[in-house]
């Protein structure tokens, strides 16, 4: 691009007009950056005013029905998009893009017909374009062909960039299980890590396999590349933590659990701190996390309400424990939780509080199997 060209640009909005003497297709191609720069800000309506500017200067513009389809499509105006796709394909047949995106588009108004001749276009001009076989498999899978979708999904996987090769992969541990495959989601997961691919949501599919396959080392190896990838989510370190708990290595635990709390401080983390106190029976440690634990739950979440129950049962303090349980126990979205109930039960009866036991049997027994016995 040479001065005169970047300076025209630069100015547009201030210096150079129609009858300026300026090249109205350098007018037009600033109006066509700035429709670009409104779309990729969401300002559509300020996109189309941009692109309108840029059909007066100059209507031949090959880049324009193409521009003016992707906004279309990110209003879900679907005919509309539809229209502009059409009138760019016509412009411009060889553009493989443009038949991919109109055979996602048919595919979306459920026209299988035009979309796979479209997609049939798009893939004998662009053999590689992942979208394309991405939308392929889409329309393969609606016409219930399972194995020839999946062949369609793992090519637009193995043909993506870095940057969505993750949600691919994602897609593919999705469907590969509907086809009874399942065994091979492992596989792919760990080769699209290998490739590049991340997301929190990919390394947590990744962490969750490896422990049903009891690889315990690269479960946590996986959330914390997850912990890593999403830095604002404290879940990721806790697990970590939980994984080096039971892989006998403590201190790892430890950093993993305190890492968690520098995301975002909580009482059922604080928890797991304390336990590690317990194991090194340092019962100062125990009493500071303990009490950390208190001040930072929530209330929220049954684990958490049940992991500082059991934390104080474990330190003598069988009272508060009863209390939470029996709040637990009382709540009505709860009534269903058999084992629950009988916790509750057990605990009162130990402490003789006939009461609670009474309370704790009677849900316990309303939903639980025929003669069940209960404290």
């Amino acid at each position: 691009m040479n001065l005169l060209r970047i300076s025209a640009l630069l100015c547009l909005t201030a210096c150079p007009k129609p009858g300026d003497g300026v090249d109205p297709k350098l007018i037009a191609d600033g109006h066509y950056l700035q429709g670009q720069s409104a779309f990729m800000k969401g300002e559509f309506a300020e996109a189309h005013k941009q692109f309108a500017e840029v059909k007066k200067l100059n209507p031949a513009d090959p880049r324009l029905p193409v521009a003016e389809g992707e906004v279309y499509l990110a209003e879900v105006k679907l005919d509309d998009a539809i229209a502009a796709f059409e009138t760019a394909a016509k412009a411009d047949g060889k553009r493989g893009a443009t038949w991919s995106r109109l055979g996602y588009l048919y595919l979306l108004k459920r026209d299988k017909e035009k979309a796979r001749a479209a997609l049939d276009t798009a893939l004998t001009l662009n053999p590689k374009d992942p979208s394309a076989h991405e939308s392929l498999a889409d329309l393969h899978f609606e016409s219930g062909e399972r194995e020839a979708g999946l062949a369609s999904l793992q090519r637009a996987f193995e043909l993506a960039p870095e940057l969505t090769r993750a949600e691919l992969a994602m897609r593919l541990a999705e469907e590969l299980p509907k086809s009874g495959r399942d065994e091979a989601v492992l596989p792919l997961l760990e080769a699209a890590v290998g490739s590049g691919a991340k997301s929190a949501p990919l390394f947590s599919e990744l962490g969750e396999r490896l422990v049903a396959a009891g690889r315990l080392a690269d479960a946590a190896t996986a959330y914390t590349s997850a912990a890593k990838y999403d830095e604002k989510d404290p879940a990721w370190w806790e697990l970590v933590g939980h994984l080096e708990v039971r892989l006998g290595h403590p201190v790892e635990a430890e950093r993993a659990f305190r890492a968690s709390l520098q995301v975002q401080e909580r009482g059922v983390v604080h928890v797991a701190l304390a336990r590690l106190c317990q194991e090194k029976q340092d019962d100062a440690c125990v009493a500071k996390e303990l009490e950390r634990a208190l001040v930072t739950a929530t209330g929220e979440e049954m684990r958490e309400t049940i992991d500082l129950a059991e934390l104080l049962y474990s330190t003598g303090r069988k009272k508060d424990a009863l209390h939470l349980y029996r709040e637990l126990s009382e709540e009505q979205e709860q009534q269903g939780d058999l084992r629950l109930h009988l916790r509750t039960a057990r605990l009162a009866k130990e402490l003789k509080d006939e009461t609670t036991v009474k309370a704790a049997c009677a849900r316990a027994l309303a939903g639980g199997p025929s003669g069940l016995r209960c404290p």
